[in-house]
């Protein structure tokens, strides 16, 4: 890694695929690199066990999108005292509302620790079987419930399900995926929870006018976690995880199965396996394993020493430190916001169908993150947020600007005095929100889902899992503060102060943000070993260009 990490074009502002290569001109002596980066692979885009299985796994992000989406809709019943009437005979008191929407990120961010070392302990697939089983027992007792504390239960095992699945399945996925194409597999299950958003709207929209429509909502989402369940049943565990465990020619099947439509097969399953297990007797080395303890003391002193490692070394608190930046900017960018709080924010602006225009904005989210499924690999992750974070500042400052020229009440159902009839404001805002989910969607919206690949195997669950949490702790935030922000400092400072996020996020990723797409897994930790490795990644870009120009 240190030595010909330097030539491959990974930089934050170089093409990433085309020229990458496996070793110096001269040096093939070398070990190989994992995961094949030998032209053979790099031309190998996947047959269909690796797609099939990558679907299958991301179908956890599409119960991940129609989890948010219900948050946005529970609020519409409340609104209109439907769900309280339907629950309890009488309307929802404040308390009941914030209860029921807020259980589920609440408990979605206590998962998300416990799932990564469980999934240590158990293997990925398994944990995300539980997670399908939790959604699915969650989504009957929301649909099925009369009295107040159940739909407060199904939420709540709602969000253990969703916080478990949203840790795990990104590891899942990266640890299966080619190096070259791990980016695009990854996206997958971003474009599967923006197309679980859609779906979601559409839904809603449709069983709106119905009675105890609600109940159809949050009831079909058992459906996507019935089928993945019978999915995932069907394919294996990851072939890291089975070497952690010791299980080596299970690995190797599985390996075979991924690369199988590949001319060089056996070659790559050599190198894949030489680096796994370089990694694994080197994190042997350091750990200390008492062999006399019982079973059950042996994996507890095992997650101490991992978590000790995970904090203590400086690469991995590096990788750390990364994984929850880029995991806190995507929600404390305030889109999540706009996904809850957008039929309140459109009906203000005097909207006449604020669901069909939120649909609008779920719909960009859907488009644009399918682009960057074509372009992450090629562009790099680096590249990305640094061209798309400031194109959201630009339209949040629109928006706020747009913002000082209306006069518009939060309040459900209120009407707008002083708002001119025709006014072009409501529409720029509108255009505005647009570009900036299409830019967020672009880059900040799928990047940090790629965050297993910045630790090595042996912190890699824990790692993911406080990250997810991050994101999840995040999200509670801006789900418990837009609205009073809206209230009390105003639209223009609310969408002011989330362009200061950004600001401040993409001073960070410029700072300490290196370029990941193209390395393997196990190369990673040698590029944050001793610093951020941002300038690895700039002098690596230098090089490439230089042997394009010769």
């Amino acid at each position: 890694m240190a030595l010909h990490d330097e030539n491959e074009s990974s930089g934050p502002d170089a093409p990433l695929l085309a020229e990458s290569n496996a070793f110096r001109q001269g040096d093939s002596a070398a070990a190989p690199s994992d995961d094949g980066h030998a032209a053979s692979e790099l031309q190998y885009l996947g047959g269909w066990f690796i797609w099939s299985l990558t679907f299958s796994a991301g179908l956890s992000g599409l119960l991940f999108g129609y989890e948010l989406v219900d948050h946005f809709l529970m609020r519409k019943y409340f609104c209109s005292d439907l769900l309280g009437s339907d629950l309890s005979g009488r309307p929802l008191t404040t308390l009941d509302e914030s209860l029921i929407t807020s259980c589920t990120s609440l408990f979605a961010l206590i998962a998300c620790p416990f799932t990564g070392v469980l999934a240590d302990k158990y293997g990925r697939r398994r944990i995300i079987l539980y997670a399908d089983v939790l959604f699915a027992l969650g989504a009957i007792l929301q649909a099925s419930s009369s009295q107040v504390w159940g739909m407060i239960a199904g939420r709540s095992v709602v969000g253990l399900a969703v916080g478990s699945a949203s840790a795990v399945t990104p590891l899942y996925i990266s640890e299966v995926a080619p190096s070259h194409i791990r980016g695009r597999l990854v996206v997958i299950l971003a474009l599967l929870i923006t197309g679980g958003q859609v779906v979601a709207y559409i839904v809603g929209w449709g069983f709106s006018q119905l009675p105890g429509g609600w109940r159809w909502i949050v009831g079909l989402g058992a459906a996507p976690a019935i089928l993945q369940f019978a999915t995932i049943l069907l394919l294996p565990e990851t072939p890291r995880w089975l070497m952690k465990m010791g299980l080596e020619r299970k690995a190797v099947n599985v390996l075979r199965r991924i690369y199988r439509n590949s001319p060089s097969c056996d070659q790559i399953i050599q190198q894949v396996m030489h680096s796994i297990k370089g990694e694994i007797a080197a994190e042997k080395l350091q750990s200390e394993p008492n062999e006399n303890q019982q079973s059950s003391s042996r994996w507890l002193g095992d997650v101490y020493q991992r978590a000790h490692s995970l904090f203590g070394e400086g690469a991995n608190r590096r990788a750390l430190t990364i994984a929850m930046m880029l995991q806190a900017l995507q929600q404390l960018c305030g889109f999540n916001s706009l996904m809850y709080f957008s039929g309140i924010i459109f009906s203000a602006l005097s909207f006449s169908s604020p669901t069909l225009t939120s649909l609008t904005v779920a719909g960009t989210n859907f488009v644009f993150t399918l682009v960057a499924f074509v372009f992450i690999d090629r562009i790099g992750r680096r590249r990305i947020l640094l061209y798309s974070v400031p194109v959201m500042v630009i339209a949040l400052i629109l928006c706020a600007l747009a913002f000082t020229s209306l006069n518009i009440s939060l309040e459900p159902q209120s009407t707008v005095p002083g708002q001119e009839t025709g006014s072009a404001y409501p529409v720029i805002i509108l255009i505005c929100l647009t570009i900036f989910t299409a830019a967020y969607a672009f880059g900040i919206g799928n990047v940090p889902w790629q965050q297993s690949e910045l630790f090595p195997l042996n912190v890699r669950s824990i790692g993911s899992g406080i990250a997810t949490a991050t994101n999840w702790g995040c999200n509670f935030i801006v789900g418990l503060t837009f609205l009073p922000m809206m209230k009390w400092l105003s639209p223009t400072w609310t969408f002011a102060v989330y362009a200061l996020v950004c600001v401040v996020g993409w001073l960070v990723i410029r700072g300490i943000y290196p370029e990941m797409s193209g390395l393997g897994l196990e190369e990673v930790r040698g590029l944050l070993s001793e610093g951020w490795g941002v300038e690895k990644t700039l002098r690596r870009q230098a090089e490439t260009r230089h042997e394009q120009r010769v």
